[in-house]
């Protein structure tokens, strides 16, 4: 049975790109320059973290700071992953998202919501030429809300009836519960789940999904 929908909300890290591998480095020469005791990261530490409200990956990172020191460890490592990225040349978006969502724009309307810093949206739609299929967006870095709340303000914004949201991680699957949302779990992606609407194992899989 497809779902019924007249809005698609997508999730970023895990769902449209991976981008670990370029977030590491940038990430780990923002340590290196901070001069703080704070550990660094690996893709591996980074994809257990990312799908989380940004205050959150800070404390997980690095318990042993303070508030201030982590909020501001924070704001440099962002600034440097926002510079790798826009130098960053290689095609890190899962296989047909990009040719997916431009197929599928003709039926649907597309919105993304995040837990990520401001500017990281319209970076990753900038990178992977979306900008033209993406009808809305909402961030933590924006509103200082969580997932379920910029869902639910995405939602009323866009007088959006059936609204349904493509993501990863379990965080997802909490987000859209209570917000009411019907979530689609991306399982190629980083985390897992147990609690969706429907599975994807492969993100063209969702031209499938919706009616």
């Amino acid at each position: 049975m497809k779902i019924k929908t007249d809005g698609i909300i997508l999730d970023i890290d895990g769902t449209i790109w991976n981008t670990t591998g370029v977030i590491t480095k940038a990430w780990n020469s923002a340590i290196d320059n901070a001069a703080l005791p704070a550990k660094k990261v690996n893709p591996e530490i980074l994809q257990k973290e990312f799908g989380k409200p940004m205050d959150i990956i800070a404390l997980d990172l690095w318990p042993n700071l303070s508030d201030e020191q982590r909020a501001l460890l924070m704001e440099k490592c962002c600034e440097h992953e926002q510079a790798a990225l826009k130098e960053n040349t290689e095609d890190i978006a899962y296989t047909d998202v990009v040719d997916t969502i431009k197929k599928m724009s003709a039926r649907f309307d597309f919105y993304i919501v995040s837990n990520c810093q401001s500017g990281y949206i319209e970076l990753t739609m900038e990178k992977n030429k979306i900008d033209d299929f993406i009808k809305d967006s909402e961030c933590y870095g924006d509103t200082k809300k969580y997932k379920a709340e910029n869902l639910r303000l995405l939602v009323e914004r866009n007088s959006i009836k059936n609204p349904v949201y493509v993501g990863d991680t379990q965080g997802d699957a909490d987000a859209c519960r209570t917000a009411g949302i019907p979530f689609v779990w991306a399982s190629y992606g980083f985390g897992v789940s147990d609690d969706y609407a429907a599975k994807i194992e492969k993100f063209s899989d969702i031209q499938n999904l919706f009616e």
